[in-house]
């Protein structure tokens, strides 16, 4: 694994990556992409260094051999095995290295995962101790809105931009076994779950609120919660909101409900949106491959 510590500052002008900097800048790239791609390169220089190459001399072999071990966790933060998505990014970047040092070859035929239809990928979700483990932090933090967000989310399978625009009046009514009522994508109300244990998280934070708001969460500022601060309640974490939406309808569905009644939950326009969420994730995916031969 390759750590920030570890890549340097860009050189002067005679530093390739200062002057790729330089043409792609001077070809009206935005600033951010450009960084973006000096940041891969100061990465993946660093991973050439360390195997006896440089970026001047990088090879065809040296470009498949970093694809393989961003694949297999080599080269990000915590051992993280890089995505099909992240794997694109990258390679593009390696790309633009190639057609700067008028190497082509370097990238001809490179093996790396295709990126399936998407009708044919398993939305990401939570495994389960993943999930355990985000309950387990946010109560430990103590934070009642935080606590409440998560817990709603996971069971509700609300979208962040549906969780902000909620109302006190939207769930203090609501008794056992009640729906919450939303009013999601394209100004269209569905009904949606409100479970004993989203309902607490509740309940315990709005008897914690001395204001007067009428929003259901509110900032230190007692202003509505902006859906990209709610958003950074998750990835606090370690994850996205839109994982924890996932969650809920995998695991109703594995728990056994109809997917018909998931897709109306989940305000979806297609059912086969829905039955997504019945294919394997890549974890039950890897799991089941290294069974293969495990007799």
């Amino acid at each position: 694994m390759i750590k920030k510590s570890d890549i340097k500052v860009m050189g002067g002008e005679d530093d390739p990556i200062q002057r790729l900097r330089n043409r792609e800048l001077s070809k009206g790239k935005a600033e951010g992409t450009v960084n973006s791609y000096c940041f891969e390169l100061e990465r993946l220089d660093v991973w050439l260094k360390s195997s006896g190459s440089s970026l001047d001399r990088i090879t065809r072999f040296d470009v498949q051999q970093y694809i393989n071990a961003l694949r297999a966790g080599k080269i990000l933060k915590n051992g993280k095995k890089a995505s099909v998505a992240t794997t694109d990014r990258i390679f593009g970047t390696i790309c633009v290295l190639a057609d700067f040092l008028k190497k082509p070859q370097i990238v001809e035929d490179i093996r790396k995962p295709k990126k399936l239809p998407i009708s044919m990928i398993s939305p990401e979700s939570l495994s389960r101790n993943e999930r355990n483990k985000l309950f387990r932090d946010v109560e430990r933090d103590g934070n009642l809105r935080n606590i409440a967000i998560v817990y709603l989310l996971s069971y509700s399978g609300l979208r962040i931009e549906e969780l902000v625009e909620l109302d006190r009046s939207d769930v203090e009514e609501i008794k056992q076994g009640g729906m919450l009522t939303i009013v999601g994508k394209g100004n269209k109300e569905r009904k949606t779950p409100y479970p004993a244990e989203a309902r607490r998280a509740v309940q315990k934070y709005l008897e914690s609120r001395k204001d007067d708001s009428q929003a259901l969460f509110i900032s230190n500022y007692n202003r509505r919660l902006t859906k990209r601060s709610a958003q950074r309640v998750i990835e606090k974490y370690g994850f996205h909101a839109h994982q924890l939406r996932h969650t809920c309808f995998r695991n109703m569905l594995k728990s056994g409900w109809d997917i018909v009644e998931v897709a109306q939950f989940a305000g979806h326009k297609s059912i086969e949106t829905t039955r997504r969420y019945t294919l394997p994730s890549q974890e039950e995916i890897n799991e089941k491959a290294d069974k293969i031969y495990s007799d």
